[in-house]
């Protein structure tokens, strides 16, 4: 049956969600069931227990999971006001719009149909892994993307043939011969530690890696199989993947330890290696399989796009000298923490490289990071915080048009955007971010303090909390966890913001802003003594600071977002903030 609401339709035979112009709408298969279920469902209370059990039947997930999926739906519906999809009272989800039945519509022919919503390995990246995954891949599903990979080499074969007769005095070559996405195998985790866990450990993990690389839109993957040689799949296999990821899962004491790499098939090279240890006897198992996954996933997908996107556009600017390289390095090392003093150094040293290199991508981005950092803490005087978000606008500008598919370009652009207070531009270019990888913990704080802006809390504490639970990378674990309690203290839960804000300083405790939140914290808690104390510690750092100067900029923030912001000020002025 097909339904109709506010302009959609939505397919069940097909699996499809289409617009008001008949085209359809991609939708993850999760995503895509959540939705078929709120509409078959309209005007009645779905619980977020309900929803779960109904998508994930007999799996254990997160509610994470849960929230990815209603967000993906309200992008795809346009509905920013969340009117369509509506948070409902004591929790669940209703959905608002008027549902009618359709007459089904003939079928497209094969050469209409739309692409199916799936990976190239079939791996549903929503899909949480279970207890008795394999390491053996479905014999099907390998020749099935061996033979589509197959079909469709041989058509654009053809075509080529004639094509370039008549394009290629007008093309240049590195257009002809641009390559498809390259095709990378994840194999299975190899269980190393004589733990009886080990084997159920190591295929969770396997799972999870599988899944996030599977959602990276610029590589094709090929789902877990074993690392043992397999004869009958060798003989078949005429098109060999291009990278393979191998794993090995070791118990050391009370830490499981994950070693990955990403070698390169056609020579062996070991393009990247990541380690990552948990505490066994700290975190229960479904966050640990989480937290090995991405500890290693996001090493090896930077690296990954590193390697796509080398040589991809004549504007990428003269190979990096020296110099430059470790002034870049040293500029960057510890942005995120760097003090007033070191900010200088940095910007200077970054300057001379771009003296020296004018027309160095990386160098240029790496600047616009560091400028965008003293504009968010307020160390340039207003003149200059205009004219360096100028340059910066400039700079990424540039950066952009020469690789659109970067990681660290995206990254910077993000942070641009946020902090100049373009914040639903910015969650755009965040989720651009996250599709090259999933694991990125600084986007996901960027797409955090973009949806608290706009007054979304619970979507912003859930996205703080999704990179808590990556952990990815830890040099900026302190800003999700000051992300968690910022989060807290807008929905003025002071009592849960405590603990998180307290975390966050005990990593850094370079910036006055976080003591001064958690002098409202304090405040609304009771402990008006400890609330003294961390204004005073505050003003330390940021002297000068008053109630009209220690809010960022207000503009394009939502009104629901102001009211909050306003009631934290008034909780630090009663704590010991000077009002002017």
């Amino acid at each position: 049956m097909i339904f109709r609401f506010a302009g959609f339709e939505l397919d069940q035979q097909r699996a499809e969600l289409r617009g008001a112009d008949g085209a359809p709408i991609r939708l993850r298969p999760k995503t895509f069931e959540m939705l078929r279920l709120l509409v078959t469902n309209a005007g009645r209370v779905l619980t977020k227990q309900e929803l779960m059990e109904a998508i994930w039947p007999d799996v254990h997930v997160g509610e994470d999971n849960l929230f990815q999926c209603i967000r993906e739906i309200r992008s795809a519906l346009g509905d920013d006001r969340r009117q369509t999809v509506k948070l409902a009272s004591g929790g669940g989800y209703i959905f608002t719009a008027d549902v009618s039945p359709a007459a089904d519509i003939p079928a497209r022919s094969p050469d209409n149909a739309p692409p199916e919503a799936v990976t190239a390995a079939g791996v549903d990246p929503d899909a949480a892994p279970s207890m008795d995954r394999t390491a053996e891949p479905s014999r099907v599903s390998w020749l099935s993307a061996l033979t589509g990979r197959m079909a469709a080499a041989a058509v654009v074969g053809l075509c080529a043939v004639v094509g370039l007769a008549v394009a290629a005095p007008l093309l240049k070559s590195e257009l002809i011969f641009k390559r498809t996405p390259p095709v990378v195998a994840v194999m299975a985790v190899a269980d190393a530690s004589g733990n009886p866990l080990g084997t159920a450990m190591a295929a969770e993990v396997t799972g999870r890696l599988t899944d996030g690389f599977a959602r990276i839109n610029t590589i094709s993957v090929i789902a877990p199989r074993s690392a043992a040689p397999q004869p009958e799949l060798a003989a078949a296999s005429l098109a060999p993947p291009d990278f393979e990821i191998r794993g090995e899962l070791q118990r050391s004491g009370s830490s499981w330890t994950l070693r990955s790499r990403l070698l390169q098939t056609a020579t062996g090279k070991v393009e990247a290696v990541a380690a990552i240890s948990v505490e066994a006897d700290e975190l229960d198992p479904q966050l640990q399989h989480t937290r090995l996954a991405a500890g290693v996933g996001d090493v090896l997908a930077r690296r990954l796009n590193e390697l796509t996107e080398a040589g991809t556009s004549a504007a990428d600017g003269p190979a990096t000298s020296g110099r430059v390289k470790v002034a870049i390095e040293q500029a960057t090392a510890s942005i995120n923490s760097v003090t007033q003093e070191r900010f200088v150094m940095a910007q200077t040293m970054l300057q001379n490289a771009l003296a020296e290199q004018p027309d160095n991508v990386d160098a240029a981005v790496a600047l616009a990071a560091l400028q965008m950092r003293g504009i968010q803490m307020v160390w340039y005087d207003p003149d200059a915080a205009a004219a360096a978000e100028s340059q910066a606008a400039a700079s990424m500008e540039r950066a952009l048009r020469a690789k659109p598919n970067s990681i660290a370009v995206l990254e910077t652009y993000c942070r641009f955007l946020s902090a100049t207070n373009h914040f639903v531009e910015s969650l755009v270019i965040c989720a651009r971010t996250l599709s090259l990888d999933p694991w990125d913990g600084l986007a996901l704080y960027l797409v955090g303090l973009g949806q608290l802006h706009l007054g979304r809390f619970e979507d912003g504490l859930a996205t703080f909390q999704q990179a808590d639970r990556y952990d990815t990378p830890s040099v900026s674990r302190w800003t999700w966890l000051l992300g968690i309690g910022w989060a807290y203290m807008t929905m003025d839960r002071a009592d849960d913001a405590l603990p998180w804000l307290q975390r966050s300083i005990a990593i850094t405790a370079a910036s006055g802003r976080p003591y001064l939140l958690l002098a409202a914290a304090y405040q609304k808690a009771g402990q008006t003594e400890e609330a003294k104390a961390a204004i005073e510690k505050g003003l330390k750092l940021r002297p000068g600071t008053t109630a009209l100067n220690v809010a960022p900029p207000m503009k394009n923030t939502s009104p629901v977002y102001r009211e909050a912001a306003s009631r934290i000020v008034q909780l630090m002025v009663d704590a010991g903030l000077p009002e002017r």
